[in-house]
Parts: C-alpha cells; structure tokens; sequence
C-alpha cells in the first residue's frame, strides 16, 4: 500500500560500483556487475519471504552511458524476475524533485542529486518540479574522467555546471543535498562540530559553513579523523569528489543554506503514485497520528487535547514565535506515546523516539520542539538530562518556551481526563481578564485534587497569570 507517509519495512543498499570504469572504458565492469546481480538475487529472494505484492526497478547513468547496458539489464532482469525501466537523466532528476516534495514541508529550491554516475539538478516550489538536468558528475565517474586527480576534476566539474541554468536557479533559495556521499559529508560534519541530533534528513547548514568545511575534506587527509569510521570504506574515495561538486555548486549558485535529505529517487517513484489529494497531505501530521493509534491508550484523545490546548493558547494571545498550526496539533498527537515504559523512563524514552522517528516533513529545530515538550509532559518542567540538554541547545528561546508551556499544559490535561477521550470537551479552560479559569461541571468537580490544582497553577505562572477553579 501506498502511503503519504510510508514507513520502512526493510531498507539495505549494496554498492556494485557499476559506474566505476564507464567513463574510461565505455562498459560497465565485469566484477560490478556481478556483485550488483548477486544482490538483486537476495533481494529477489528477500522480497518474496516478505510477500512483497509489486517490485518497482530502475536502472540509472551507470546503465544509460555504458555499451553494455543493455546487457547488463537483461542479467538483472533475470536476477529479480521483473522488469527494468531504464530512465533518462531528466527523468531522474525529476524522481528526485519528486522525492524532496514528499520529504519535507514546501520545499522551495534546487535539488542536487550525485550518484555514482551522475549529477541531477532540478528546481521544485509550489508542490511542483521544474525543469531538471542531468550531467556526467557522479563520484565514481569524476574519479574515472579525472584519472584521480582533484585538479583535474576541478576543471571538468566547472566546464558541465556553467552549461546549467538550474545553477543560477539556486540563489538564495536552499540546496536540497540528495545522494549518500553528501549524507557521508554532513556525517562528518555532525562529528566534527558535536551536532546534538544524530539524525540526517533535515539537516541544515549555512552555505557559509558548508563551503568552509567541503575545502577542508578536499585537502585533508581524512584517515586521520576519529569520524570517519562512520562512513563506509567503499564511499571515503568519493568523498573529496563529492566535496569539490558541493563547492562548486555553491561557488557558482550562491544558495541560502543545505539542507541534506535521506529522500530522493525512490520516494519519487513512491510519490508520484499518490493522488492529488494525498500528495497535498502533511508527511508529518499523516507519522504523527499513525504514532498515535499505535501508542496512545485512546487514539481519540489527542483531537480533544487539540481543541483543548488551542483554545488556551488563543485565548492568551502569546505570539507564535513561527510555530506553526501543524506543529501544535503534531505534539497533541505524540503526548502520549511513552505510557507503556516505566514512570521514571517514559520522558526520556519518549524524547528519543521522538527525536530519532523517521519524520519527514519537519526540520531539526521543530523535531527537538516535539521531543522536548513529551520530555516534560512526562518528567515534569524541571527535569533535564544530558540529551535533553543537548536539544534545547537546538532551540531559540522563544520556542523552548513554548515546549515547556505546552508541556505544562498537557500535565493539567492528562490528570484531568487520564488520557480517555469525552472528558476534556466537558471542560474549559481559557485565560479571561488577568486569570488561568479552569471550569468544570458539578458532576467533574472531585477532579480537582490537589495535585491538578498545583499543575494548573504552575501553568498559570508561565502564562503569567493567576489560576482559578470554577463552576460551569
């Protein structure tokens, strides 16, 4: 089933390196081809254990360029018992267009796709692709056409990007980085300035910070970085390549920022599917809620909890701060994911799973936002730990601000309606003339312990207000 938000049942990659030698010789390796058909055997054979009901294929620049391509796709065919489409370059650059339109939140910007063949750029706004382009610039045959020379390579990555108008489409607008030698690079990066959230897609940088940092891979000797045993030994050759690309793509396009997605053509080929109606779905809100009827003891709860929180927010008149709609009704849906574990582990459990869940559709300060504000719906206002720490690090202010009063207002509502759906709508509660007012009916009046009291008042204090329990 196709979903807006799918979930990864089984993700493994195998690096053939089938366009290790197409750039010199015109033909893909023999032993690259056999790993890769070896592979698409296990995968075959994996597929069917799971009973894997339509097995989508494509064959990309290493295939398209190579002599024997053809060949080779007939092998693979073989291999996997389905099809093969071989795509264009303009195909695949729209594929992964496609692929950051499923992955983040009204992307507006230049996609750059480097495999190992090639280069893809196509520019995406307004939920749709433009125009995509495809050049002979992936790692493996830069490596190739250079003869393993930076230098050399330099010269050959300048000549194919001043042929490009989608280059000069990137400036001030963001570069989405797709491809595994930029996420390696971006690894590197995390490591190298103690980054707090060890998650990639989402990751944002200055162009700045990224053009100082890709000419330092460039000239490095990167063996010697404790990092690096975090990127495989198959991709470290590419990594020079892949950072003098990055570089020249900011040199000559001047983006506003990177932003490094763990989507791309395979989302596409997912996202196209869709209907219209669901292509316009939020990734994030479609997670959230799937979360909640998996986690939370009464699913319904959470469109109660909603209503609950948004009318206090309203009727305080706080300003936002650039928190979205989505992102309120995002951490009502993932407040109660974390009532299984132990009481003294759900905050910190929760702020994991959170921080760590395959989330598309939100950027790393609003993912510590969401894992930070269940970190105190569960540990209280006061608590910390080393890892909540770290995310507040992720924080401006204003918006830590918010995690803990919509933390503190989750802990006045769980005591209240012990997470069951009904109770919350019985009663009101909103900010009138100076006063945090929580009224309830007659029949809900033995609610009001002792221990809701002092929640809700420490609520009013953050809301800078006095609390007071009514009659309705």
């Amino acid at each position: 089933m196709v979903a807006r938000a799918p979930a990864q049942v089984f993700n493994e990659k195998e690096m053939a390196g089938l366009g290790r030698q197409v750039a010199s010789t015109g033909r893909l390796a023999t032993d690259a081809m056999e790993k890769a058909v070896a592979a698409l055997m296990r995968f075959r054979i994996l597929c069917e254990a799971m009973n894997v009901g339509a097995i989508r294929v494509i064959a990309t620049a290493a295939a398209r360029y190579a002599s024997n391509g053809p060949e080779f796709i007939a092998r693979a065919e073989e291999a996997i018992g389905q099809p093969i489409e071989l795509i264009s370059g303009d195909r695949e650059a729209e594929l992964s267009g496609l692929g950051i339109l499923s992955g983040f939140d009204n992307p507006d910007g230049v996609v750059g796709d480097l495999g190992g063949g090639s280069l893809e750029l196509i520019s995406v706004a307004g939920g749709k692709t433009g125009r995509g382009a495809s050049v002979p610039l992936g790692g493996l045959a830069l490596l190739d056409r250079s003869k393993n020379s930076l230098r050399q390579a330099e010269k050959i990555v300048k000549d194919e990007l001043d042929k490009l108008p989608q280059v000069a489409a990137m400036r001030g607008r963001d570069f989405y980085a797709v491809g595994g030698t930029w996420r390696a690079l971006a690894t590197l990066h995390q490591h190298q300035v103690n980054y707090p959230l060890n998650v990639m897609h989402g990751y944002a940088l200055s162009a700045r910070d990224v053009a100082d940092f890709v000419k330092l891979v460039e000239k490095a000797d990167l063996t010697g970085l404790d990092s690096i045993d975090s990127v495989s030994s198959a991709r470290r050759p590419l990594l020079a390549y892949g950072a003098l690309v990055l570089d020249e793509l900011i040199k000559r396009g001047r983006p506003r920022s990177i932003i490094i997605s763990a989507q791309g053509v395979r989302e596409g080929l997912l996202h196209e599917q869709l209907s219209p109606a669901e292509r316009a779905a939020d990734p994030l809100l479609r997670s959230a809620r799937d979360y909640n009827h998996l986690r939370a003891r009464d699913p319904r709860h959470a469109d109660d909890l909603i209503a609950w929180s948004r009318t206090i927010l309203e009727s305080a008149g706080l300003p936002t701060h650039g928190l979205s709609e989505r992102m309120i009704e995002a951490v009502c849906l993932l407040s109660d994911i974390g009532w299984r574990a132990h009481p003294d582990y759900r905050g910190e459990q929760s702020m994991n799973v959170i921080a760590h869940a395959y989330f598309t559709g939100v950027d790393h300060v609003e993912r510590a936002f969401l894992a930070l504000s269940i970190f105190h719906r569960y540990a209280g206002l006061k608590s910390s730990s080393a890892a909540a720490a770290a995310l507040r690090s992720l924080l401006p202010p204003p918006i830590l601000e918010r995690a803990l009063l919509l933390a503190a207002i989750f802990r006045v509502a769980y005591l209240l309606s012990a997470g069951m759906a009904g109770l919350l709508p019985r009663m009101q509660a909103s900010c009138v003339d100076g006063r945090l007012v929580l009224r309830l009916p007659e029949d809900l009046r033995q609610l009001a312990s002792e221990r809701v009291i002092g929640r809700l008042k420490q609520l009013a204090k953050l809301l800078g207000r006095e609390h007071e329990i009514a009659r309705l």
